[in-house]
């Protein structure tokens, strides 16, 4: 059986970061990624739904298997409905945190995939599309 090529998972408790953990690890070794890689894509995706938990109110992560010519891929975004990132720059300054964490969220993943955006506006939430190509 195919695997669907994209889907949703609701970010709204600790279990369901624990949830999307255990979705991008069964994407990524659908893909065949190398055990780096999937780690690599299982910790941004860990901490980017921990922030989506925590500072977005919850939200959802959306998943969808890519292609671009031979190269096949997992773009995940995890979009909320919470107060914004007042300041893009600062937030991904390493070390810099608005709450008791390690300040390595968004600088951390971003340096863990290939494509790395983020769409947030103060009173609109925030939605952050990362990619990983295998």
């Amino acid at each position: 059986m195919t695997p669907p090529s994209e889907g949703h998972l609701p970010v709204a408790s600790e279990t369901d970061i624990v949830l999307a953990r255990q979705q991008v690890r069964k994407l990524t070794q659908e893909l065949k990624f190398s055990l780096v890689d999937q780690t690599k894509m299982i910790t941004a995706a860990s901490e980017l739904a921990r922030n989506t938990l925590i500072y977005g109110g919850g939200g959802a992560m959306e998943w969808s298997l890519v292609h671009n010519g031979v190269r096949s891929g997992l773009r995940l975004s995890f979009v909320d409905q919470g107060p914004g990132i007042p300041d893009l720059d600062l937030a991904l300054k390493d070390g810099w945190t608005s709450g008791g964490g390690l300040g390595m969220g968004l600088s951390g993943s971003k340096r863990l995939v290939n494509e790395f955006e983020i769409d947030t506006a103060v009173g609109r939430g925030t939605r952050v599309t990362i990619t990983r190509w295998k």
